[in-house]
């Protein structure tokens, strides 16, 4: 009987060991990172054709978040190298997130909680990212490096150089394609200015501030303080902008946003916002804010969910884009979709080009057009990469 009762034990504990490790964060994936069900877009001969020409750049994706093989077209989520060459995308940013709070949501959180720890072990990440912010952060580098070295097509940008061998070989190869490494949060320096180094030779050239909670740099748009910079983020600010590194405060609160402002007339990223005019939400800093980033030569990334746009529908994504540039000008605005960012989206990475139809449709020229899906960010890091 000893061993029946063994023997049930071993057997409920292994089927319990593939849930946790096989079954639920593949759920969990599929369950946050939707496209809402949707019959083929219908698109003019018009997009179609300039779509086909296009160098598509987004500024956020969080692919690098999940499980899935990036390598291969996926049934689930937004983003995967297929889907993305399928679109057009030339220029990738992945960004690394590394701690979430629980309950997250846009107005108040807590930086005691982390759904990050039981993700990371649910997903067989190394044991080392477990209880490492700063480790979660080179794992994701290491992600994406192996995914260059098992693709002659994809190539990680560090550099205004790669960027540019990226976009002249695509002149032969459409599938040739570029990923750039940013940080959700500049936690992963983990309170100590050393850990720059680091970050920036495993590839990373975007720093995100904050994410959903204040950090050991300063206020998060979604935390408890509202407060700005503090010392250390003071000191890691003028570091990382001294290393050549690029500042996105997509998720620092106002005054995080102000101070970096006057600290540097180096140009500022917003990774992937809606614009406040046209969608009042506590996730959308203030326009004022948004104006005086573009002022000093910044960009503004677009998302495509509702909870910034106010109207997640193709058009409605079109709509933020437009009032994006009457905002801060045409020059600014870039894509930043925030794919795999457990969000719901009306199409993915694969159907870019009814984003093109839309932004025709709207009344943009077509150079505009070229402009916003790609052309402007790009140009962006090509001025602040380094050579």
């Amino acid at each position: 009987m000893t061993r029946i009762i063994l023997g049930a034990i071993a057997i409920l504990l292994a089927v319990a060991a593939g849930l946790f490790f096989y079954v639920i964060p593949v759920r969990i994936d599929a369950g946050r990172n939707l496209v809402l069900p949707h019959e083929p877009y219908v698109l003019s001969a018009e997009a179609q054709a300039l779509h086909a020409t296009l160098d598509v750049a987004d500024l956020h994706s969080d692919m690098l978040l999940w499980m899935r093989d990036p390598a291969r077209r996926n049934d689930r989520g937004h983003t995967d190298l297929p889907r993305l060459r399928e679109g057009r995308v030339a220029f990738q940013v992945f960004a690394s997130v590394t701690k979430t709070p629980s309950s997250m949501n846009y107005e108040e959180n807590s930086a005691d909680s982390d759904n990050i720890t039981p993700l990371a072990i649910a997903q067989r990440w190394p044991v080392d990212t477990w209880g490492s912010i700063r480790n979660r952060a080179l794992y994701h580098a290491d992600r994406l490096n192996r995914l260059a070295d098992n693709d002659d097509a994809f190539t990680v940008i560090r550099t205004r150089g790669d960027l540019d061998a990226v976009l002249a070989a695509r002149q032969s190869d459409p599938m040739a394609m570029g990923g750039l490494l940013a940080t959700e949060g500049a936690h992963p320096l983990e309170g100590d200015l050393a850990n720059i180094e680091p970050l920036w030779e495993a590839g990373y050239r975007l720093i995100g501030l904050q994410h959903f909670f204040d950090n050991e740099l300063g206020g998060s748009l979604h935390g408890v303080s509202g407060a700005g910079l503090t010392d250390f983020g003071r000191e890691a600010v003028a570091a990382m902008l001294e290393r050549g590194l690029i500042i996105d405060v997509a998720h620092s609160s106002p005054a995080v946003v102000a101070e970096v402002l006057a600290m540097t007339d180096r140009p500022l990223v917003v990774s992937h916002t809606g614009i406040h005019g046209h969608c009042p939400v506590t996730r959308n800093i203030p326009d004022g804010l948004m104006r005086a980033i573009a002022a000093e030569g910044g960009l503004i990334g677009i998302g495509f969910w509702e909870d910034v746009t106010c109207d997640d529908s193709p058009s409605g994504v079109a709509g933020t884009i437009i009032a994006a540039i009457d905002l801060v000008g045409l020059d600014h605005v870039a894509l930043g979709s925030d794919y795999d960012g457990t969000i719901t989206t009306t199409f993915d990475a694969s159907e870019y080009a009814v984003l093109t139809d839309r932004l025709l449709a709207a009344g943009l020229s077509e150079d505009d057009v070229r402009q916003v899906m790609g052309g402007n960010a790009i140009r962006f890091f090509r001025e602040q990469l380094p050579e």
